[in-house]
């Protein structure tokens, strides 16, 4: 089955129209159209999201399973908890949202992941998304660690949706301490799911799951839109997680 190629004016097909499971093709809903701030706003609105390789055209998903991380199924292990704990109450560590939004997504750009040669943030995805975060549309949330950023993770938000895009590590646990702080500001303004778009074991480890594509169209779309969460990061948020170490 051909894809739909998207002229710049284009409008997405619905995303209910993707590539089944079984296709080599699964997950598509279309190929070019590029990158603006436009183009990608409308495309997460309606579930879809950008995912490519260099030497590619653009390919727009979305897949059926979704994987998607319910903000209060968290998991938060032992060794994180104590790692949270520590991390906390250190003077020397802290929390960061957009303090440096092109080094995070740099990093991302430039981790190494199992089963994947290359990366996908390639170069105008950079830019395009450096774009959506000097519109208040992309957000970083940082670890820093003495006056270092040791790891992080960047996502899109429109209005109250929620979508997780890509994480670093250069210190053990710095990525999942940045997903902690994300969950913590998520619980803390109401924001029940973030989307994780694709099925990883790490994702599944921390709480993601897999949910069919029509329950989570469904949800994206009753999902406030237009009020936009205050992206900055409050201590007291963490609060919101049950950080006991004696918690299994």
């Amino acid at each position: 089955m051909q894809i739909p190629w998207l002229e710049p004016d284009t409008p997405f097909p619905p995303p209910e129209s993707a590539q089944k499971k079984g296709s080599e093709l699964a997950g598509i809903v279309a190929a070019g159209g590029g990158l603006s701030t436009q183009r990608l706003v409308e495309a997460y609105r309606q579930g879809i999201f950008p995912w490519y390789s260099e030497g590619q055209p653009i390919l727009w998903w979305s897949p059926d399973p979704r994987m998607v991380l319910k903000t209060a199924d968290f998991k938060l292990h032992r060794s994180l908890r104590k790692t949270l704990q520590r991390f906390i109450h250190d003077p020397s560590c802290e929390i960061r949202i957009d303090n440096n939004f092109a080094e995070v997504i740099h990093h991302c750009a430039h981790t190494a992941r199992q089963g994947q040669p290359g990366t996908w943030i390639v170069e105008d995805m950079k830019a395009a998304y450096q774009v959506l975060h000097a519109k208040g549309l992309a957000h970083s949330v940082e670890t820093w660690v003495e006056g270092r950023l040791v790891g992080g993770l960047y996502c899109v938000a429109i209005g109250q949706a929620v979508f997780g895009e890509s994480m670093f590590t250069h210190q053990t646990d710095a990525s999942k301490i940045a997903l902690a702080a994300l969950v913590a500001f998520a619980r803390a303004h109401g924001v029940d799911w973030i989307d994780c778009q694709q099925n990883t074991r790490h994702l599944s480890s921390l709480g993601g799951r897999e949910m069919p594509q029509s329950v989570f169209l469904t949800h994206l779309r009753s999902t406030n839109k237009e009020t936009s969460l205050p992206w900055r990061f409050v201590p007291s948020y963490w609060s919101s997680l049950d950080l006991s170490v004696g918690h299994a």
